[in-house]
């Protein structure tokens, strides 16, 4: 005890003395000096430890990268670690603060050694606390303890310990009323709790690793842990709704909802699945149907599509965010003003007028809180004007969609898929993009005025002079936005254009690389280009001259206005001048937005016009069809006088006089000649044909299955099912009766295998049959409900082999649907005797109807088909009765062994490659995933853009022209600052005509430099965007097949469309906009420094913590960006499959899935783009921030220095620029964040410009004679060939000979290679192993054009181009009309097109839709007999025509290629009857391969069996299957 009194008195003794007294050398250990000294040498011995533990760390290799293990760390301390970073890094922000106020308040009032001491110790607490912070961070990456590092722990303990003598001295002086500074009590008040909390946290924190989830990574996929039989898991972000629906207010106001998708960017590569849904208000599912029932109402008004109508719905459909970011444009303008209107205020303070106490703090908490409330209404206004946009940008494309749906055929000829792709990627998006610019036309009246009261106020009846200065500016963007108007709308009809031919090269690719047309066809399309670029360079310059305009506005202004105060004789005070240049400084943005605003606003009108225009269209006739109920009438179809035209306005309709009636139950046959109307007569049963007059009754519902096969990129099994529910045993039958299930065992992944765009992996016969399961799987799923009642069949039968359609015909047609009314039209005469009634049709009209045997001999059309088939027949008789006799070649000259050696050759060559189905996971699906580049955009993205135009030499000169102009800039405010006086009583620096002449002399010069600027910007963007776009289209026109094959044409479209957009119209100008706002940075930073240096020690950390947020944000934004890019492709491409299948999905009723696929997709498209949205306004709200707290302490530390130490009037001009440097400084970041975002489109066409090529179009040194092939001799040997190297082999391992000068037949079941073999003699796909020579000459030693043109071809799908008849038959524009109506006149269509009135010049429409099938391979058929090569291939070449056209065909091939090596796929028995040789593959092997009469010998071959079961099929013609 005694001791204890002893010391208590010596406590109360040493503290008892008077202030002089307390700090005498006697009491050291009280002193300031001595406590800010050890803590400061504590911190700073703290600070060598870290940096030793991190160099120790470093020089282990333990690095910072093991992610694993910080998940391990995070989560075994969760709740501590979070904890503990936030109070350290609280600590390090409370003592920057600190440090700060200290230091501009003992400024003002003197330095001492124990302010200086504890000055150094605040310094150094900053950084120390800072460190900590980014030690755990690191700590956390890398460590496997589950406590906190040891070093710190004891550090904290002693910090505690220092925290609490200091916190005990500062009460018991306080307590003894002694002298204290504040901020010593504060500081060692917040040192003593973080101390008590951080020892907690080191020593007793809560481990929470042993029973929390967290444990396992949750972005590894979907992770779940059980823990005593329960499974905890935690749903990905695409299956949970956006934070932002049930956000709180301080979260909405700050955009923290934005949080979690940022950090699960930062921590990996962002995937669609990562990214929340968007809520039900933001969703196309939710907006669509308001706004399509609100332009529905208005349409009944009137019933076209207008531009009024168009935009009230859209209005009416998203007018809460309107109404929202109106409300944040308004405060946001006002509190833009406050600024300027408190400079001459703040400047005449600073000059010593002081209006009342703390005149100065009022005044810097008046800009802060402006500045506050600016930020905050300004990234509301842009969050909620971007919603905006996304929704009208979704519910548009939505409109688009459903329309395309709906379109009348007429309709459709007048807007090509391409344009429309157009209407949903260009026009919707701009629309979209208007909503930053909705309300500018009164915002800049508002600005306007708010400038001219400013302005009213300091210079009185001169700013009458500032007003026509303004509206003069404002006139001369008039002629310039009108010019604007009228060069986007022919840039964008161009733009259309070449969209459209670069969509139709995209789907006939093939053919175009069969004929060696590619390069022709790149040619016409850069064609278009020219075109589009003319009017590009056009609207680039004249953007050039609005930018120059833009710039020299508020010098323009300024200058006038000045001008007019000289002359009123009003006095300028640099306060005055300070507040006028910061309102001119406003004024620029709306005299700037007027003409962008009237550029957007002439651009979405043009768009609204085009889209109001296609919305207008002709829909398909509600009325064609009367619609009965199922069972209420025995006749399933009857069409009583109708006549019925694809094109109403023509005075030829298409059916003519059509009188049938069909009842329940029938099997229907339709017949005739090549364009016939057999295929319009099942459009006009399917409503698809306008109806002229006459009557149609249809009771029950259609399955349809047309020509040309549609089918959808997907799953074989989501194309049979086509929506419905998989029930498998009947699926199971249908696989059967469509002779599916071979081919699905052949195939990889059976009926899982991915389907290319337009089955371009499947065979014809694949394809067709996939369509009649469809169709049949349809009405069994159908049947559970209502049924399907009419099945309309359009020549199917013809893309498969004989025998399949045998099958098919029994199993099909009167097997699963004998009770069922089908109507099929067929060439093969031999499906006609099993129909209850046939119809024979000619020249659009039904010339005989009846049973087979009734119409046989009662016209002469039927028997003209009849009597070409029995004359097939005869010829295969008798070739058949002479093949005991004949002798065929001999083995020598065909190059191939017997049948048994070549299968053995096979089976061996089998066991080696592996089977077909060896090949596993989803890499051996032949379309593949969209790649996208991960990670940060490389800065080789952006030295590739920048270095394109001239090798990058125009950057010099754009940088310096701007820093020209910068330095002009603040030369001439800055001349106008230091010229004038500070108040009236002041002689000024020099005279009023002087003031006006430098200041004009300088403004002149900044203009020039502005204009040299804005003109080489141009220049280069759009030389560069010229280049790109030749690199693109080369780079995919020289791309092999297999690129086309395995690439969806949207992602191509995407590119030439949006991308290629961004790369002409945004890139350059978001590029010029990022390096000036950092030279504008810059020049404000120099401004400020010359008054205040001392701003930086603020300035220097606020960036540097505004760059690591930036750094932190920019991971999640750009995959979200490439998310963009990559979700829009599937969009583009289902609407492109849906416009191709419409009739399909009608004649299915399944309208509403594809429309609700359509709006999952767009949703899908829309999540990524509203994260962008909300990630960018998250960083700049955080920058924004940042920014204000450096300007207010720049004021704060303006009003603290004593007076007469800067210029008032310098002082001043700092804050009129301080005034931009928060809005400058978040432009920058935000505008690089942005510019990283549009730049993904740079490297999207860089990404396609490194496409493996396609081997050389010539080999100089090895060109063949002009002469080759001259005896056209095909050997092949062991050929290999697959479709990519991940896919099994096709072709697996062929050896055979085609004799030159002789024609071979190929025959083979659907998919066992046989079009396979003619890609690879035309090398579409290079052999894996093997080789093909013709005439001695290796083929791929040779350039492709060489082969290519050397051969000819008529292909599977008939191809025509839009364009006319002389263009499809003669692209290459090499022959005179002459030889063009010869070979007309030899394909039979002579007389046909000399019908037309355009003859050789008639118009063809897109996909040749207005010829007909069978005409469009007549057409091809002309194409080879122009080109007259010595190798001829016919793919399937009349599979669409009727037998005596086919007849005909081989006649006229017959006579004009007698000498040449004719090589024939058929599934015609008769095509390759009389061929010399004939190979019949199977799976991808050799067969059987010899003449047809040594095969026909041996009854016990493949081919004699095909041949028989023809024959047997062709004469008992189904008749007795027919009986029901």
């Amino acid at each position: 005890m005694t001791h204890f009194d002893s010391t208590k008195h010596g406590m109360l003794t040493l503290t008892s003395y008077s202030p002089s007294l307390m700090f005498s050398d006697t009491h050291f250990l009280v002193k300031p000096f001595f406590l800010r000294g050890l803590s400061g040498s504590l911190h700073s011995v703290l600070l060598l430890v870290l940096f030793v533990s991190c160099l120790c760390r470093k020089v282990k290799g333990g690095g910072f990268n093991s992610e694993g293990s910080k998940e391990r760390f995070k989560s075994k301390w969760v709740l501590c670690y979070k904890q503990t970073l936030i109070c350290c890094l609280g600590v390090s922000l409370f003592n920057l603060v600190l440090c700060l106020l200290s230091y501009f308040y003992w400024c003002r009032n003197g330095w001492s050694a124990d302010k200086l001491v504890t000055l150094f110790d605040s310094v150094l607490k900053t950084l120390v606390w800072g460190a900590v912070c980014v030690y755990l961070h690191t700590q956390s990456s890398s460590s496997t303890e589950l406590k906190l590092p040891f070093f710190l722990r004891v550090w904290w303990v002693l910090y505690l310990l220092v925290s609490c003598y200091c916190l005990v001295v500062d009460l018991i002086l306080y307590k003894k009323h002694l002298s204290l500074p504040f901020q010593y009590l504060v500081s060692d008040l917040v040192s003593f709790f973080t101390g008590l909390f951080l020892c907690y946290a080191g020593f007793w924190g809560k481990n929470e690793g042993e029973n929390t989830f967290l444990e396992e990574p949750l972005l590894n996929g979907n992770s779940s842990v059980r823990n005593g039989g329960i499974e905890s898991s935690k749903p990905k972000g695409g299956d949970t709704v956006t934070p932002y629906s049930n956000a709180g207010i301080l979260s909405i106001l700050t955009f923290s909802w934005m949080r979690s998708v940022i950090a699960v960017g930062n921590r990996k590569t962002l995937d669609l699945e990562d990214v929340p849904q968007l809520d039900s208000s933001d969703s196309v599912v939710g907006v669509y149907p308001i706004f399509r029932n609100k332009l529905e109402s208005y349409r009944c008004v009137g019933n076209r599509v207008t531009v009024i109508k168009l935009v009230k719905a859209l209005i009416f459909s998203t007018w809460k965010g309107i109404l929202w970011s109106g409300i944040f444009v308004l405060l946001n303008t006002l509190a833009l003003y406050v600024g300027p209107i408190l400079i001459d205020t703040f400047v005449k303070y600073l000059n010593g007028r002081q209006a009342f106490k703390n005149e100065g703090y009022v005044l810097v908490s008046a800009f802060f809180l402006a500045k506050l409330v600016e930020c905050l209404s300004q990234r509301h206004w842009f969050f909620r004007a971007q919603l905006v946009g996304i929704k009208a940008q979704a519910v548009l494309i939505a409109m688009i969609y459903n329309k395309g749906l709906t379109l009348s055929c007429l309709s459709k000829q007048g807007q090509t898929s391409g344009e429309i792709i157009n209407f949903m990627t260009v026009d919707a998006e701009r629309i979209g993009e208007f909503s930053w610019h909705m309300h500018s036309p009164w915002m800049v009246i508002l600005q306007v005025v708010l400038a001219l009261l400013i302005l009213y106020k300091n210079i009185g009846l001169a700013s009458v002079a500032s007003l026509v200065a303004t509206v003069i500016v404002m006139l001369v963007n008039y002629p310039l936005g009108r010019m604007e108007e009228s060069f986007q709308d022919r840039l964008m009809e161009s733009k259309d254009k070449r969209m459209k031919a670069t969509s139709e090269v995209l789907r006939n690719m093939r053919i175009l690389k069969l004929q060696g047309w590619e390069m022709k066809f790149l040619s016409k399309i850069i064609d278009h280009r020219t075109v589009e670029a003319g009017w590009l360079k056009k609207y680039v310059y004249t953007w050039a001259m609005t930018m120059f305009v833009y710039w020299v506005s508020p010098t323009f202004v300024s200058v006038v206005t000045f001008g007019a105060c000289m002359l009123l004789g009003i006095p300028l005070e640099s306060g005055k001048i300070l507040s006028a240049l910061a309102t001119f400084r406003i004024l620029q943005e709306p005299i700037y937005n007027l003409p962008e605003t009237v550029s957007m606003i002439v651009q979405s009108k043009v768009s609204l016009d085009r889209i109001a225009s296609f919305l207008s269209l002709d829909d398909l006739q509600l009325d064609v069809i009367e619609r009965l109920p199922r069972g209420s009438s025995d006749t399933d179809v009857e069409i009583v006088d109708g006549n019925f035209s694809w094109d109403p306005f023509s005075s030829n309709p298409t059916l003519k006089d059509i009188n049938l009636k069909v009842l329940h139950g029938m099997r229907v046959a339709v017949c005739g000649t090549v364009g016939s109307g057999k295929s319009s007569l099942l459009s006009c049963i399917l409503g698809e044909v306008t109806k002229l007059s006459g009557t149609l009754r249809v009771c029950g519902s259609t399955a349809y299955v047309a020509q040309s096969p549609w089918i959808q990129s997907g799953k074989i099994e989501e194309n049979i099912i086509f929506g419905n529910q998989m029930d498998r045993e009947r699926y199971e039958g249908v696989l059967e009766a469509c002779s599916l299930k071979k081919d699905l065992e052949i195939l990889s992944f059976g009926d899982q295998t991915v389907i290319g765009e337009r089955g371009i992996n499947m065979s014809g016969g694949q394809k067709q049959r996939i369509q009649i399961a469809r169709a049949l799987y349809q009405g069994i799923a159908r049947a559970l409900y209502q049924g399907s009642d009419i099945y309309l069949f359009d020549d199917p039968f013809s893309a498969v082999d004989a025998h399949t359609g045998s099958h098919l015909f029994k199993e099909v047609l009167l097997g699963q649907l004998s009770s069922k009314t089908v109507i099929y039209v067929t060439h093969q005469v031999e499906f006609l005797p099993a129909a209850d009634l046939i119809l024979v049709m000619k020249n659009g009209r039904i010339v005989q109807a009846g049973k087979y045997d009734d119409i046989l001999n009662s016209g002469t059309d039927f028997m003209e088909l009849v009597g070409a088939h029995n004359k097939t027949l005869s010829a295969l008789d008798s070739i058949e009765a002479g093949s005991v006799s004949e002798t065929g070649i001999s083995k020598e000259d065909r190059h191939a062994g017997s049948t048994d050696e070549v299968i053995k050759k096979e089976e061996k060559k089998d066991v080696q490659t592996g089977k077909v189905g060896d090949v596993s996971g989803s890499k051996g699906q032949l379309v593949q995933e969209e790649e996208r580049e991960k990670g940060r955009v490389g800065f080789s993205v952006y030295w590739k853009y920048i270095t394109a135009a001239y090798g990058g030499a125009l950057v010099p000169f754009i940088l310096l022209a701007q820093i020209f102009f910068e330095i002009l800039q603040i030369g001439s405010n800055y001349w106008m600052a230091w010229a004038t006086p500070v108040s009236e009583d002041v002689k000024p620096a020099v005279g009023g005509i002087t003031l006006i002449i430098v200041y004009v002399a300088l403004a002149i010069g900044s203009s020039l430099c502005i204009l040299v600027r804005a003109t080489l910007l141009a220049t280069a963007g759009y030389k560069t965007a010229t280049l790109l776009f030749h690199k693109l289209h080369l780079a995919i026109f020289r791309a092999p097949m297999s690129f086309f094959d395995s690439t969806p044409s949207g992602r191509i479209l995407n590119r030439a469309s949006t991308d290629q957009s961004a790369v002409d119209m945004s890139i350059p100008s978001q590029i010029g906009i990022f390096a000036f706002s950092m030279i504008q940075l810059l020049g404000i930073i120099a401004v400020m420094s010359q008054v205040a240096w001392q701003v930086f020690i603020v300035f220097i950390p606020v960036i540097a913590v505004s760059v690591w947020y930036q750094q932190y944000y920019t991971p999640a934004a750009q995959e979200l960006s490439r998310l963009v890019g990559i979700c829009k492709a599937p969009v583009i491409q289902h609407f492109a499959e849906t416009i191709s299948g419409a009739a399909t999905i009608r004649s299915f009723d399944q309208e509403s899935r594809f429309q609700d696929t359509n709006m999952k997709l767009i949703d899908g498209y829309c999540r990524p783009k509203f994260n962008i949205v909300g990630a960018m306004e998250w960083l700049c709200f955080r920058l924004d921030m940042l920014s204000a707290i450096t300007f207010a302490f720049s004021l704060v530390f303006l009003i603290s220095i004593p007076k007469g130490i800067i210029d008032p009037a310098i002082a001043g001009l700092a804050v009129t620029y301080g005034l931009n440097l928060n809005m400058l400084q978040a432009w920058v970041i935000w505008i690089l964040s942005n510019l990283d975002n549009k730049i993904i489109s740079v490297e999207r066409i860089l990404q396609y410009t490194c496409i493996p090529s396609e081997p050389p179009l010539v080999i100089e040194e090895n060109r063949p004679e002009r002469s080759w092939p001259s005896h056209g001799e095909v050997d092949i040997r062991d050929l290999q060939v697959r479709y990519a190297p991940h896919m099994p082999l096709v072709l697996r391992g062929l050896t055979c000979t085609f004799p030159g000068g002789l024609k071979t037949g190929i025959v083979g079941r659907t998919g066992s290679g046989k079009s396979t073999l003619i890609q690879a003699l035309f090398r579409i796909v290079d052999p894996a192993a093997g080789q093909i020579v013709i005439d001695g000459i290796n083929i791929s030693s040779i350039g492709l054009h060489d082969l290519r043109s050397r051969l000819s071809i008529i292909p599977q799908d008939p191809t025509m181009f839009e364009g006319t008849v002389r263009s499809n038959l003669d692209p290459l524009e090499e022959y005179p009309d002459e030889k063009i109506w010869e070979a007309l006149d030899k394909c039979q269509l002579g007389d046909e097109v000399r019908r037309k009135e355009g003859k050789l010049d008639s118009a063809v429409t897109e996909n040749g839709e207005n010829w007909s099938m069978g005409q469009r391979q007549l057409v091809c058929l002309g194409r080879v007999l122009l080109k007259k090569s010595k190798v001829l291939v016919l793919d399937e070449a009349t599979a669409s025509v009727d037998t005596a056209t086919d007849n005909l065909i081989q006649q006229t091939l017959r006579q004009h290629f007698s000498d040449c090596t004719v090589i024939t796929i058929a599934h015609r028995i008769t095509s390759v009857i009389d061929s010399d040789m004939v190979l019949l593959l199977s799976n991808g092997l050799i067969e059987e391969y010899d003449t047809p009469m040594r095969l026909l010998d041996n009854k016990s071959s493949s081919f004699a069996q095909l041949v028989a079961e023809y024959s047997a099929r062709s004469s008992s013609s189904f008749d007795k299957f027919s009986d029901k």
